[in-house]
């Protein structure tokens, strides 16, 4: 017996191996860099925690196709996170079916990392991830009681105060329907408590409009609750069947037409909600990290801002910008969704 691992340590069986029987040259596969290949850019990368999922939204088949949650161990997460800073990355985007579940399958089972036992819990990887020097920023983070924890490491700036949390709505019934947690006071309440701790946290969300049986009343409660939560990034879906999940069967679908109507109601919310609070950067001075760079100037993002699905920072600069560079930026204009500013230092 060469070692024993856990459930999906492909890592660990590979190590242990390798350590028994060098692997030889191989012409092929010794070209590809030790952080591995990647699709995104040099600069930011995502990190997978975990697999599949223990929930049960009646809208959601990935239990279905990817089975309960399993998650990695930390060490593991931690040295491909390592090798991916040491390879350029500046920023990591944390991802899982659902971020703050990380480690209950695993009774979060501590594991060595820098000479040091570390439990698997969202806590103590933010915590670790938190050490690198890169920006972290944390996905698909459902609102339990500990991530209240983390606020801690937004405030000191070892975590981005940004968190992106799927509630879906806020009506209490049509979020019992969805089988999701359904405390709309509470959810608002912690949103205000995260705000006092993290004054400069940006909260991101995703809602889904005309989920079966929805209501004229319930939706209204949806638009109550953004007005009230003021969230600073919203996406917006409406309902469509997926194939083999529950909601299929619920009774009372709603119309294709009021599905509509309803979501332009809401993107419309949203909106005024967004472009005030952007508004209120205008003054302000924020750190940019370069996305692309081109000869009308360079585009980028705060750190309320996650790749592809926020906002961006339209940047003018009397120097050269580098692509992935983070930059000091003072925003001169805003309009629902982006910013514009000059590059006034590094």
């Amino acid at each position: 017996m060469l070692a024993i691992s856990g459930p999906q340590q492909y890592e660990s069986v590979l190590a242990a191996v390798h350590e028994a029987v060098p692997p030889q040259h191989d012409p092929f596969l010794d070209l590809v860099p030790e952080h591995g290949i990647k699709l995104t850019p040099r600069h930011y990368a995502y990190l997978k925690i975990s697999e599949g999922c223990n929930n049960r939204c009646t809208f959601c088949i990935i239990p279905k196709l990817r089975g309960d949650l399993v998650s990695r161990p930390l060490a593991e997460v931690m040295r491909e996170a390592e090798r991916l800073v040491a390879a350029g990355v500046k920023e990591l985007l944390v991802i899982s079916q659902d971020t703050s579940a990380y480690g209950v399958d695993i009774k979060y089972a501590e594991s060595l990392w820098r000479d040091r036992e570390r439990s698997a819990r969202f806590f103590d990887l933010a915590e670790a991830l938190g050490e690198l020097g890169a920006w972290v920023r944390l996905h698909y983070v459902y609102p339990y009681p500990h991530v209240d924890r983390v606020m801690d490491l937004m405030a000191s700036g070892k975590v981005l105060p940004y968190l992106d949390i799927p509630f879906q709505h806020a009506s209490p019934t049509v979020l019992k329907r969805m089988k999701r947690p359904a405390s709309q006071e509470k959810t608002l309440a912690r949103v205000q408590t995260w705000r006092a701790a993290v004054s400069d946290l940006t909260l991101r969300s995703t809602f889904i409009v005309g989920f079966p049986g929805e209501t004229e009343a319930e939706f209204t409660e949806l638009l109550d609750f953004l007005k009230e939560a003021e969230l600073d990034r919203v996406g917006c879906f409406k309902f469509e069947p997926v194939a083999g999940a529950p909601a299929n069967a619920l009774a009372d679908p709603v119309p294709d037409e009021v599905k509509a109507e309803r979501y332009d109601r809401f993107m419309k919310t949203q909106q005024a909600i967004s472009a005030r609070r952007l508004k209120r950067k205008v003054g302000t001075r924020q750190q940019v990290i370069i996305d692309s760079v081109g000869p009308a100037g360079a585009i980028g993002r705060t750190k309320g801002d996650a790749p592809e699905i926020d906002g961006r920072v339209h940047v003018a600069s009397r120097r050269p910008l580098r692509v992935g560079e983070i930059t000091s930026v003072k925003i001169e204009a805003a309009d629902a969704y982006d910013l514009r500013g000059t590059a006034v230092g590094f």
